[in-house]
């Protein structure tokens, strides 16, 4: 399956820092784009991989909030 995400980035110093807007947590660094492009696949990866299934009796509710 293929997915699109939005790759947020800025420097740090020497480094550019990232992030994969909507994707709580998902952060990487690298000193070029191509390295951090291949950083935050692993990271997500690396999250998607550990992340327990929720049990088959969990139920969903949509919550509002005003920001």
């Amino acid at each position: 399956m293929t997915q699109s995400f939005v790759l947020e980035y800025w420097n740090d110093d020497t480094w550019l820092v990232g992030r994969l807007k909507g994707v709580p947590g998902v952060f990487s660094q690298g000193q070029t784009l191509a390295e951090l492009e291949e950083n935050i696949r692993d990271a997500y990866q690396l999250m998607a991989t550990e992340a327990e299934p929720a049990p088959a009796e969990a139920k969903t509710k949509e919550l509002i909030f005003e920001v």
